[in-house]
């Protein structure tokens, strides 16, 4: 039963509710001076622009409706913001996921339908450790949780993660990869040291490496990203390279050797292949994304350690849309920047 105090405090909700929602912010001059934050400085030719930081729902214009406001008055508000952001994927521009283990789940931002929510698994069970996205052929979600050593998978506008029923056992999967032209799944599987490719009805189509040094093996790898041209790369993150193999799992080269150096790689997480081929790798220790040509020759390096918009605190995951907007998982941050490539090739 609603008492005589939060009748009051309903009316005066309903009262501002239509200013609340037709207010518009105003741009302000540190906005504008965002615009012209690009890599590298002037008066080089820009490549990398800044374009946004992403904390909450609101960021991206999807606020509270009438109903949800009305509700939290009643029963107590719920946070709606990043806590530790560790994966980002876009479906068509319109959908945006980032996996948080901050939440125990997925965050889901759907743009036209300015809705906004958390999925989790059935009964709202936990994702405790949901580190890695990738968006399938049919704007299905698939999600790798390394402690249930499981992936799920979030079917559009579903209200709950189903578990996929892979024939071979995970052992802290990470990263993941969809291979649009076989519709198949690949699972980074980081503590076999290998990588498992699992056709569309869950059977396991192929492995990929052992525990090594040499070209083809790994030691303890985290993230991959398939190419347009059929080749992966992945961190292979304890030898500090990035590898790039063929479909088959041959390895093509390797780029990257410890060091504290730009080029140089710490604690490699994330990576990504833009439309002209630069390689994009996240280092965590460094703060920073390292962007390469296809040789492993560093092109521009972008951030450093702090909260400002352009730095970076132990950055994971990085990914790309088809209309060269960058996605960076800034962890510590408890955001995801956002920043666009603007051509070129220096």
């Amino acid at each position: 039963m609603i008492t005589q105090t939060q009748l009051g405090k309903v009316l005066t909700v309903m009262s501002l509710v239509s200013l609340l929602f037709a207010c518009a912010a105003k741009p302000s001059a540190l906005q504008s001076e965002l615009q012209n934050l690009v890599w590298p400085s002037p008066p080089a030719t820009a490549r990398i622009a800044y374009v946004r930081s992403i904390s909450r729902p609101e960021d991206l214009g999807i606020r509270k409706d009438f109903f949800q406001w009305l509700g939290e008055l009643l029963t107590g508000s719920t946070e709606r913001h990043l806590v530790k952001p560790m994966a980002v994927t876009v479906i068509a521009d319109k959908v945006l996921y980032v996996a948080d283990p901050g939440v125990e789940g997925v965050h889901r931002f759907d743009l036209k339908a300015g809705d906004y929510d958390v999925i989790r698994r059935e009964d709202n069970k936990p994702l405790p450790s949901a580190v890695a996205l990738v968006s399938g052929s049919d704007g299905e979600v698939y999600v790798s949780d390394s402690q249930l050593e499981q992936v799920y998978r979030i079917d559009p506008g579903a209200e709950f993660a189903k578990p996929l029923a892979l024939h071979a056992t995970l052992k802290h999967p990470t990263g993941l990869a969809w291979d649009e032209a076989t519709a198949r799944l690949y699972v980074v599987d980081t503590w076999n040291h290998d990588i498992k490719v699992f056709n569309r009805d869950g059977s396991l189509h192929r492995v990929l490496g052992q525990r090594g040094k040499k070209p083809g093996q790994f030691n303890f790898p985290t993230y991959i990203w398939h190419q347009a041209d059929g080749h992966l790369l992945v961190t292979d993150s304890l030898n500090f390279r990035i590898q790039i193999l063929d479909e088959q799992g041959n390895a093509i080269r390797a780029f990257g050797k410890l060091g504290r150096g730009s080029g140089n790689l710490s604690r490699p997480k994330g990576v990504a292949v833009d439309r002209d081929g630069h390689i994009y790798v996240v280092d965590s220790m460094f703060h920073a994304l390292q962007i390469f040509d296809q040789e492993g020759q560093l092109l521009l390096p972008i951030g450093q350690q702090g909260n400002a918009p352009g730095e970076f605190w132990l950055p994971v995951g990085v990914f790309l849309n088809d209309n060269d907007e960058i996605y960076i998982a800034d962890s510590y941050n408890r955001r995801v920047l956002v920043f666009r490539y603007l051509g070129g090739t220096s």
